[in-house]
Parts: structure tokens; C-alpha cells; sequence
């Protein structure tokens, strides 16, 4: 088994749809102010900084450095990722175990609420000849990824908008999740359709929010922390970058990672061994396929997996629920943190020892990451 790393503090403000009375260094502060010191540590005893930001949603060039002096990023390493936020954990990871530093502050922020349109930001991931001229954003893939998987597997847009209703629920015992009001199946789809077939409750909601963590290695995480949670295993890759080059009714860019991450932390069958997981689903099939590509399921078969789960899938509510893009797949990380900590409140799963946090980006979830974490 590989090395692992311990995650010895976590925060995230509440997300909203729009925090008008604050910057993006503000919300930054919220977060950080707590996690160092919650972990026993100072300034200056963090080795290395990762921070997770967009150029174009933070209508700045270099976003990171407009949060370098609220992280503390004075004389030390301090890393952008430009990608969703679990992948900001890999990257602690990678920082921790090659030995450049002991202890590394995490943190992502987003603020979609201050760009006229969250698709005109996306579709700047699309190459300029072909795809942007023909209008391609994330919302624009999803849809054709949500129509290639339904008509594969023979979906109904019943058991996509069952996810919604699952997401509302969870939601409901969440405090930081934007969307908590129930929702009925009949409500989904009497909604406007955004982007057939995707109603608007099968859209995650544009908002806004910050996360933070520190993790440390594993010696220094047992000194400086009560409950370590630790990273076990992890893996990353990469899908095509033409969506007329993948098959969008799977994602096997998930099954790669998730391959790789269960390699890493020993699990020959995740199915059995694994007691909760927090997906990354902006949108509704992809809380189904997701959990397919993960290997809980065959293909095709999660609708009918989720009659009878035997696995907690999302009880904070996910991101159906409102996390912003770059934040989302960290919000996954540190909710299976609270979990394994026991300390998620009213959301809280009895029994969870062992968990997956799964975070993506791109368009159709083009870049996947998988973390398994361990109490």
C-alpha cells in the first residue's frame, strides 16, 4: 500500500447564491481562519500552499495572487490548480509524500454569481474553431451526454429526476447546501427544460462559497490531530478533448481513476468494501452514471441500484444542491471528512469507516479524481 497523508482540519462557508457584501479574498479568510488554527498550527508552520481559483470566473488574470497575502503565501510554495478542487487534494498529496512539505493549506473559491453567464465562461473550454462557434458549453454537453446515456441504457427522465429528489432530501439536514426545499418527481419534469433533456432542477445552481483543509504527513498528522482522516488512495485522468472522441454514455476517464485509487488503498471489490460516497453531480444522470463508472453497479444500472442502496450516496445533498464550480470536488472531500469524523450533525451516517470523494471537470466530466479516505 502506498504512503498516505492525514487531513487534520476542514471549513467551508455556507453557499449561497450570491455573496454580494463579500470578495473572494473574504470568503477565503472565512475558511482559513479556522482550519490553522483548529489543527494546533500557525502561519508558519504551514510548508506549502495549494489554492484552487479561475481566471475568468474571478475576471483577473493569475487569480491566485489576489488571495496570497489571506493564505499566507509570504516566502513559501503556494500552487494554482485551474481544475476542479479534488484535484488541488492530489496535488497536496503529491507535495506531502515526495517530501517538499510536512504540512500543506488547501483552499478554493468561486463567486459565479459575478459573471453575467456561467456558459459563456465554460465554452472558453472548447476549441475556438469548431465547437465554440457552434455555442458548446458544459450545459450544452451535458445535455448530449444526458441524451447518449438515456437512450443507451434505455433511462427514463423519471429515474434522472429521482436524483433531484434524492439530492433536495439530504439536502434538507445540511446547513452550507444552497437548495434544501423537497422536490417531487412530477415537479422536476413539469419544470422548464434548459437544455433538453435537462429540466432546471437537474441543474446545479449558480452560487457561491470557499472551502479550506490542511492535511500533513502522516507523522505529523498524528501529533497535531485528534482524528486524522487519511487519503489512502487517489487517482486522476484525463478523457479526450473532442466529445465526438468519447463514448458519452460512460465516463472511462472515472473508471481509470477509480482503478487507480482503489489500487493505491488495497480495495479489490469497492462495492463491498466502501461505506458512503459524495459524487460530484452538477447534473442529474451524472449522479446515476457516476456511481456506475465507480464500479457500485453494472452499466445502465444504477436506476435500479438506488431501489435498494446499500451504500450512503450523497447525504450532504451534493452539488444538485448548490457548490460552485473549482470548489465542488473539495465540498466532497470535506463532507467525507465530517463523516468519518462523526461529526456531520443531522446528516451524519452511522457506521462510516471508509469512504470516496469524487470531484470532476471539464466538459461531460472530462478530468476525473478519486480519493479514498479512511477514519
Amino acid at each position: 500500500m502506498a504512503k498516505k497523508i492525514g487531513i487534520c482540519a476542514v471549513a467551508q462557508t455556507r453557499f449561497e447564491r450570491a455573496k454580494d457584501k463579500k470578495r473572494v479574498q473574504e470568503m477565503v479568510w472565512e475558511v482559513v481562519k479556522k482550519v490553522v488554527p483548529e489543527s494546533g498550527l500557525s502561519f508558519d508552520d504551514v510548508g506549502a500552499i495549494v489554492t484552487v481559483s479561475d481566471d475568468i470566473l474571478d475576471a483577473r488574470t493569475i487569480s491566485d495572487s489576489a488571495i496570497g497575502d489571506v493564505v499566507g503565501a509570504h516566502m513559501r510554495s503556494e500552487e494554482k490548480v485551474a481544475q476542479d478542487g479534488a484535484q488541488a487534494i492530489y496535488y497536496a498529496y503529491a507535495t506531502i509524500v515526495s517530501g517538499q512539505a510536512d504540512v500543506v493549506l488547501v483552499t478554493a473559491h468561486a463567486k459565479e454569481s459575478q459573471v453575467k453567464s456561467r456558459n459563456l465562461v465554460t465554452t472558453a473550454a472548447f476549441d475556438p474553431i469548431f465547437e465554440r462557434l457552434m455555442g458548446m458549453d458544459y450545459l450544452a454537453a451535458a445535455a448530449l451526454q444526458a441524451r447518449a446515456y438515456m437512450e443507451k441504457f434505455n433511462v427514463s427522465p423519471n429515474a434522472i429526476a429521482k436524483a433531484v429528489v434524492r439530492s433536495r432530501k439530504n439536502a434538507a439536514k445540511n446547513p452550507y447546501a444552497l437548495l434544501r426545499t423537497p422536490i417531487t418527481v412530477k415537479e422536476v419534469l413539469a419544470s422548464p427544460l434548459i437544455a433538453d433533456p435537462l429540466h432546471k432542477p437537474e441543474i446545479y445552481p449558480t452560487c457561491d462559497g470557499a472551502v479550506a483543509l490542511v492535511a500533513a504527513s502522516e507523522d505529523v498528522a498524528k501529533k497535531i490531530c485528534k482524528k486524522p482522516v487519511w487519503v489512502t488512495g487517489i487517482g486522476n485522468c484525463y478523457d479526450a478533448f473532442y466529445l465526438g472522441d468519447r463514448e458519452l454514455w460512460r465516463s472511462k476517464s472515472l473508471e481509470v481513476a477509480a482503478k487507480r485509487a482503489y489500487k493505491m488503498a488495497g480495495i479489490k471489490s469497492a462495492s463491498k468494501a466502501i461505506d458512503l460516497i459524495e459524487l460530484s453531480d452538477p447534473y442529474a444522470h451524472q449522479q446515476l452514471m457516476w456511481l456506475e463508472n465507480l464500479g457500485m453497479c453494472k452499466l445502465g444500472k444504477a436506476k435500479d441500484w438506488f431501489e435498494s442502496p446499500k451504500i450512503s450516496v450523497n447525504p450532504s445533498g451534493g452539488v444538485l444542491a448548490g457548490n460552485p464550480m473549482m470548489v465542488a470536488g473539495m465540498v466532497r472531500v470535506i463532507e467525507c471528512v465530517l463523516q468519518l469524523r462523526q461529526e456531520a450533525e443531522k446528516r451524519q451516517v452511522k457506521g462510516v469507516k471508509k469512504a470516496i470523494a469524487q470531484g470532476a471537470t471539464g466538459p461531460a466530466g472530462q478530468h476525473q479524481a478519486v480519493i479514498v479516505l479512511e477514519a
